[in-house]
Formats: C-alpha cells, structure tokens, sequence
C-alpha cells in the first residue's frame, strides 16, 4: 500500500481539527435528544429513587460506558448488595465477566433476584429462571444454577418495577412476555397509575377563609 504524499498528509489532518467542533456539537446535540425523552427521563428518575442514587450519576454511567438503559438497573441493584460503588461492578464488567460471575465474586446468593410470585405456570423470558428457582431453593442447592445475563436483566429489572411502583410482578411479567422493553413497561405503569388518579382536583376554600377576606 503507498503512502499518501506528506502534504496530503497534512491537509487531512488540518480538515480534521478544523471540523473537530462540528463533531463533539454533533455528539452534544444527540445526547441532548436522548435525554429529552420523556420515557427515559422518568426511567432514570426512578432508578435514582429507588436505589438513592442522584440522577446525575446515572447519565452519566450510561453515558460514559455507553451501556443499554436496562442494565443500568443491574448495576446500581448489584453494588447496593455488594456495598460497593457501581465503578466496581462496571470493571467487573467490562473484564468480561458475566452478571452471574460477578454476583458470586461478592458472595451474593440467588435469592436476591427472585421476588414472590403466585403464578404457577411461567413463560418466556421468566421460566427458565423460575423454574431453577422452585427447584433448588428447597434443596439448598444453588450450585447447579447459572443465570444468564439474559435471566439478570429480566429478573432485577422485575423487582426494580414491581416494588418501586407497587405493582404485582405478574403485572410485569406479563407486559414483558409481550416483547416490551423495560422502559415502556415503565412509562405504561406510569400512564396507568396517572389515570387511576384522574385530574387533581383544586382545594376547596374553608367557611371564612375565602378570596379576599382581610386579616
């Protein structure tokens, strides 16, 4: 392969710095979209009420390691248990070690993924995953059970809702059976929890206590 001519060379990468602001204004102007999103806002909010993280913090989490907006509850969910920060579990993470593996480097049990359910028979993408549950609890053999990430994400992202939203994880368990990404599972326990509220109503004024009476 021939190498370009050193004045080529140069201009290339003249052009490239002169249009290097042009590229990070590009990179601002999309994450500023993305966090426009009113589905997404509300999904971190909650994240950050739940695990009792700033909000701030979990941007830029997602943001920085460029992770999927499910796994971000894995992260905050793993390192509460592990107490630990979530930069931990993050380089765990990016050692290429599973949600599992890294969950048993802490000495965590898979319990803690589970949340009670009344359902007898349970599809897709929770079956598996209960049924190892049902299986082994009483034997107290969780050594023959691996969790896939998969399973992880499935199972935190359950508890997350159910029990921030105070919702039955069946509920759950059946929007997500449908497909539905976690975070339109979220923004529709939102709009339902809204309409179950209906419009607020305005504070009637006290006997006495009215519009323009003087002190």
């Amino acid at each position: 392969m021939k190498k370009l001519p050193g004045y080529f060379l140069f201009a290339f990468l003249s052009l490239a710095f002169l249009f290097q602001p042009y590229f990070l204004s590009a990179q601002n102007i999309n994450l500023g979209l993305s966090l426009s999103d009113g589905k997404i806002k509300g999904f971190y909010f909650s994240i950050s009420s739940y695990f009792n993280v700033p909000e701030t913090k979990i941007i830029k989490i997602r943001e920085g390691y460029r992770l999927s907006d499910e796994e971000l509850p894995v992260i905050f969910f793993l390192a509460t248990r592990a107490q630990v920060e979530p930069a931990v579990i993050i380089d765990l993470r990016l050692k290429g070690l599973t949600w599992w593996n890294i969950a048993l480097h802490f000495g965590l049990k898979p319990e803690i993924f589970f949340v009670p359910v009344t359902v007898v028979k349970i599809g897709p993408p929770y079956g598996n995953a209960f049924g190892f549950y049902r299986q082994y609890r009483q034997r107290k053999s969780w050594g023959k059970v691996v969790l896939s990430d998969v399973d992880i994400v499935n199972l935190v992202n359950l508890k997350f809702i159910s029990e921030y939203h105070h919702l039955p994880p069946e509920r759950v368990m059946e929007m997500r059976a449908k497909g539905q990404p976690f975070v339109d599972i979220h923004e529709t326990i939102i709009r339902e929890k809204g309409k179950a509220k209906g419009p607020a109503e305005e504070p009637k004024a006290k006997p006495g206590k009215g519009k323009g009476r003087k002190k």
